[in-house]
């Protein structure tokens, strides 16, 4: 059991990348708080693993909202008693294109920009800012930041959420060099096309499907896939490792 004991805040829990962390870590033995904010996938996320006899709690939060993170931190502090691992996963793109315009900068709304930085980057700040005073406390913690391959190579048509992305990057890198002689190592996922219901609206058809996989394995990753690689941050075999950005693409950034 690599998660034996510890305590793991998971923030988009309630489906995709987030959901299967959630799975995964609580396989190992972790219990898991799981922020979302959606109230009813959150909810069912929670029945499904506590019927399968694991420790997990759901809490509905809107991460840009920073007074209603810093409550629900303090709640999961209380309950928990010490918080070991962040996964800062929550974040919105393509699957919000309805709602918050993925295009170029000048053709994005500035409204629609700063949101996608509110949830994207700041909500992970706003989280890390909370969770990090507890996992000191606690003898330290790993923190890992889901990026994406916007962050590391240049991708149009998605400004703001490149932005978003590029800036966690580069706060795992600041975060590894501030906390780590208080023992919390921090690293990055940068997950290529990931079959999750993010991507659901940008794959209509053959020629989005081909796209996509347009890798050297030749096809999509799996949410499953990410969930290990947060799992192996997260456990004790990663423990020399610190500021490290992992692209997580099929080899689409070797080619």
């Amino acid at each position: 059991m690599r998660l034996h004991g510890k305590v793991a805040v998971i923030t988009g829990a309630a489906s995709g990348q987030g959901a299967a962390a959630a799975r995964r870590f609580t396989e190992e033995g972790a219990s898991v708080a799981l922020l979302d904010w959606d109230g009813e996938q959150g909810a069912a996320m929670e029945r499904e693993l506590v019927d399968a006899g694991r420790t997990a709690a759901f809490y509905q939060l809107d991460i840009s909202d920073e007074q209603a993170v810093a409550d629900t931190i303090a709640a999961v502090h209380q309950r928990f008693g010490h918080l070991d691992v962040l996964f800062n996963n929550a974040g919105i793109g393509y699957s919000s294109n309805d709602t918050y315009t993925m295009t170029s900068v000048l053709n994005t709304p500035v409204a629609h920009w700063r949101k996608i930085l509110e949830i994207n980057l700041d909500g992970a700040a706003n989280v890390t800012r909370h969770v990090l005073p507890v996992m000191i406390a606690s003898g330290g913690g790993s923190i890992i930041n889901n990026s994406s391959i916007n962050a590391i190579v240049g991708m149009p048509g998605a400004d703001a959420y490149t932005a978003s992305k590029g800036g966690l990057v580069a706060l795992t890198r600041v975060w590894a060099v501030d906390y780590g002689r208080k023992n919390v190592r921090v690293n990055c996922i940068c997950p290529g096309s990931i079959r999750t219901p993010m991507m659901a609206d940008a794959i209509k058809t053959p020629e989005d499907e081909a796209h996509f996989s347009n890798n050297l394995l030749g096809r999509m990753g799996t949410p499953e896939e990410i969930a290990d690689i947060a799992l192996f941050f997260a456990s004790d075999e990663s423990s020399y490792l610190t500021g490290v950005i992992l692209p997580a693409d099929g080899g689409w950034t070797a080619q």
